[in-house]
């Protein structure tokens, strides 16, 4: 059975984040209704590369499923795209080995973090609002997150993850007019990790944590840990790499 490779963009605003809810709207569950609709009732399941939260954005999510049609390659993607609503677009198509997995075959996941610093309102939903911030102390932060580091301290707590260790590649404030941009790149996330990550820093800079402290949770990792978490709407996920024949 053939198996397909999308590319999607989405604003996670009017969703319970990817994965199928039982009663909430979720984009999982908006691509598999889609491809229903096509495949005339046949339940097809999509994968995506990662989970993204209730209200995060994707400007690259990457996602397969196997489907027996006859429908041509090219043709998929605006057949999807009529059956899906407008805050969802996948942007390519393509077939793909049958070993190929969009999370187990992702060698490196990239995030960008929007704040906005003045008062203009209009971009409200994928931004927070932080008010004014001091980019050379966020990136005095920001260095000490690369490399190899256990995330325990700046993650959801599951007792079913054994291994919280992530090797992050990228982790860099940049200040872009009214907007300040997070990006950080790493070959994996734990839930929430991002948002833990983005608001502990803001608040150190708020002077609500000190940067000692702020190392000292990186350094020695622990358990629900009380910390600052930034809201969903500014996250987006930029991009997920694959290696060699992988890529699109």
């Amino acid at each position: 059975m053939p198996r397909f490779k999308i590319d999607i963009q989405y604003d996670g605003s009017a969703y319970h984040g990817w994965q199928v809810q039982k009663s909430d709207r979720s984009i999982q569950g908006e691509l598999e209704g889609a491809l229903s609709i096509l495949s005339k009732g046949e339940k097809i399941n999509v994968i995506g590369s990662g989970r993204t939260d209730s209200g995060v954005h994707a400007l690259q999510q990457i996602a397969h499923f196997d489907w027996n049609t006859d429908m041509v390659t090219c043709d998929i993607t605006p057949a999807l795209n009529g059956n899906l609503p407008e805050d969802i677009r996948v942007m390519d198509c393509a077939v793909v080995p049958g070993d190929f997995h969009v999370r187990f075959s992702a060698v490196k996941r990239q995030y960008v973090y929007q704040c906005r610093t003045d008062n203009f309102i209009m971009d409200r939903h994928i931004v927070w609002k932080t008010g004014k911030l001091d980019v050379e102390k966020l990136n005095e932060l920001a260095l000490l997150i690369m490399g190899e580091h256990d995330f325990t301290s700046f993650s959801k707590f599951n007792p079913e993850v054994e291994n919280r260790v992530c090797t992050i590649t990228l982790s860099e404030w940049s200040n872009e007019g009214e907007i300040v941009n997070y990006r950080i790149a790493a070959n994996r996330f734990l839930h929430h990790m991002v948002r833990y990550l983005v608001g502990s820093m803001v608040e150190v800079t708020r002077k609500k944590m000190t940067k000692s402290e702020f190392e000292k949770l990186l350094n020695e990792p622990r358990e629900n840990v009380k910390i600052f978490r930034a809201p969903a709407q500014g996250l987006f996920l930029e991009k997920v790499e694959y290696n060699g024949a992988d890529q699109f």
